[in-house]
């Protein structure tokens, strides 16, 4: 099971590069079968994806993804099973589990993120307690959700090699919630329980710039497999470094970058025969909450960037300098909710697709990032769990979404490429 069945906000029939994925179903799973043989998969991930009918791709990958608590509750029961795989592949004798959530105490919305996936891993058959990094914490401390509910955090005692609770809880596996952007602490270091995700994919580590390598090597062989330009399925990027936006240093630079991304742009565009104006999407190279991010459609607008702006891309999460960009193609999103402009995230666990929502933001347009203050989410509407409806009609919700369950699974794919080339221990 997949991909579940979903609605779309994409109205409409279904697009070439939708019918060629259906169309070859059966090849695109036995290939993802033969990977998957060849390459640990990542724990957990979510997948922002981008659709402009000429053009459906990812845009980012996160492998500590928040937002569990957006997801349709309908989706559980395949949220459940793909916990239970995820976790008999790295422990088949686990019963406890330790999760390490991000420090954000007066965050509600997380803090229900991180209940759910409490409430996941409970009914996958596993005692599951909360541990903090957060030096504040220093005694069990009741939590407010956003749903008027309470989650327990507890501080964390290293006990050797092991990481444990005050009154002798020691877990069989510690999964981790937090992205690590502000380094990783010698209390996670050399552990000899299960810790997962690895310490290399936080973002101490990682870098966008790999990830997309890696996708691009993922997304050059499926698009052999089903006879398709990879660039339909493909942002281009470039990585721009020695930057510092407060100095003005390396503006020039990125201007040219920037420029030469959009000539690029300009060329696929009248190859298909597209007619928007090309544009690009700069943002910190690691990182995540949206921040660090703008959209350009001309070099120029990157040099003399006045102070609010430079502010905005100096700094990301827990304040760190930004000095690394991804300089990305932007991708149109033609999709919407209420007439507000949407993008899918989609939600994976081990291998499978366990859900999905969709973000909205009623501020902004189809060419800009929608991850930003003012967005909400609309989870996907489930209807039954299984593959794609080979009876209905072309463009009905779950074939629809088969494309997009396919494509996130192509950057889950990449993801597990990115840490086996980053794996200190390889």
């Amino acid at each position: 099971m997949p991909v579940p069945h979903l609605t779309t906000a994409l109205q409409g029939p279904l697009l070439e590069l939708e019918r060629r994925i259906l169309a070859a179903q059966p090849q695109i799973e036995h290939w993802f079968r033969t990977r998957w043989n060849q390459h640990a998969t990542p724990f957990y991930g979510s997948v922002d994806l981008r659709n402009s009918g000429f053009k459906l791709a990812p845009v980012d990958m996160n492998l500590f993804p928040g937002g569990f608590n957006n997801l349709n509750p309908e989706f559980l029961p395949l949220a459940v099973q793909a916990a239970q795989s995820a976790v008999d592949k790295v422990c088949p004798e686990a019963r406890s589990l330790l999760l390490i959530p991000e420090n954000h105490t007066r965050n509600t919305y997380y803090l229900q993120n991180v209940a759910t996936l409490v409430h996941i891993f409970e009914q996958a058959g596993l005692k599951v307690r909360v541990g903090t990094l957060n030096p504040e914490v220093t005694e069990p401390t009741k939590l407010s959700t956003a749903s008027g509910g309470t989650l327990t955090v507890e501080p964390i005692v290293r006990a050797g090699n092991r990481l444990k609770l005050a009154d002798g809880f020691d877990p069989c596996v510690v999964l981790l919630n937090n992205d690590l952007s502000a380094g990783i602490p010698p209390l996670l270091q050399n552990l000899e329980q299960s810790l997962l995700p690895p310490l290399h994919a936080g973002w101490a580590v990682r870098r966008k710039s790999n990830h997309f390598a890696a996708y691009d090597e993922v997304a050059r062989e499926f698009a052999e497999l089903i006879s398709i330009d990879q660039w339909t399925i493909n942002p281009y990027f470039e990585q721009c470094s020695g930057l510092d936006f407060h100095s003005r240093q390396g503006e020039e630079a990125l201007a040219a970058t920037v420029d030469g991304m959009l000539a690029k742009i300009r060329a696929k565009y009248a190859e298909h025969g597209i007619e928007q104006e090309p544009f690009v999407i700069v943002k910190a190279d690691a990182g995540t909450y949206g921040m660090g991010v703008m959209s350009v459609k001309k070099g120029e607008e990157v040099i003399g960037l006045n102070r609010k702006a430079r502010n905005k891309m100096s700094v990301v999460k827990e304040g760190l300098e930004v000095s690394e960009v991804i300089v990305q193609e932007g991708v149109y999103t033609f999709e919407t909710v209420n007439e507000a402009v949407a993008e899918p995230v989609v939600y994976m666990m081990d291998r499978y697709v366990i859900g999905g929502f969709y973000r909205v933001h009623t501020g902004r347009g189809i060419d800009e990032n929608l991850n930003a203050p003012g967005m909400h989410f609309v989870p996907l509407t489930f209807e039954c769990a299984c593959l794609p409806d080979k009876q209905g009609a072309p463009d009905c919700p779950p074939n629809r979404f088969y494309a997009y369950g396919v494509i996130a699974r192509l950057a889950l794919l990449a993801a597990a490429l990115e840490l086996e080339a980053t794996d200190p221990d390889a």
